[in-house]
C-alpha cells in the first residue's frame, strides 16, 4: 500500500478505536464468537477482527494493497453499523459486540 493513501489510513484510524491488545483479548471472549454471519465456522466479523489486529501491528509503510482493501471494508462496515444504533443501553447488545469484532467499541466514542 502506498504512503500516498493517507485518506484510507485516516479513515481506518478513526473507525478502529480499539488497540491490537484490546481487540485480541475481545476476540477470545464468548461474546465475540456469539455474533456475526456464520458460514459454518468462524464468523465474517471475527475473521475480520483477526485481520485488523495484523494490520494494526504493521508499520503503515509496510501495509499492502490487500491491507488497504480490508481497511476500506472495515471503515464501510463501521459507518453502516453505527448508523443502525439501537435505542437504549447498548453495553451488552449483539450490535455492540458485532462492532467490536470489527475493531470499534461504540462506548469509547
Amino acid at each position: 500500500m502506498s504512503d500516498n493513501d493517507d485518506t484510507t489510513h485516516e479513515d481506518f484510524d478513526e473507525a478502529v478505536n480499539m488497540t491490537p491488545k484490546q481487540l485480541s483479548e475481545w476476540l477470545d471472549t464468548e461474546e465475540s464468537t456469539s455474533v456475526g454471519q456464520d458460514d459454518g465456522g468462524e464468523s465474517v466479523g471475527h475473521r475480520s477482527g483477526r485481520r485488523i489486529v495484523e494490520i494494526l501491528e504493521k508499520p503503515k509503510g509496510e501495509r499492502t494493497e490487500s491491507d488497504g482493501e480490508h481497511m476500506r471494508k472495515v471503515v464501510g462496515y463501521v459507518h453502516r453499523h453505527l448508523a443502525q444504533r439501537p435505542d437504549g443501553d447498548v453495553r451488552e447488545t449483539r450490535w455492540r459486540y458485532s462492532l467490536m469484532n470489527w475493531g470499534h467499541d461504540p462506548l469509547e466514542d
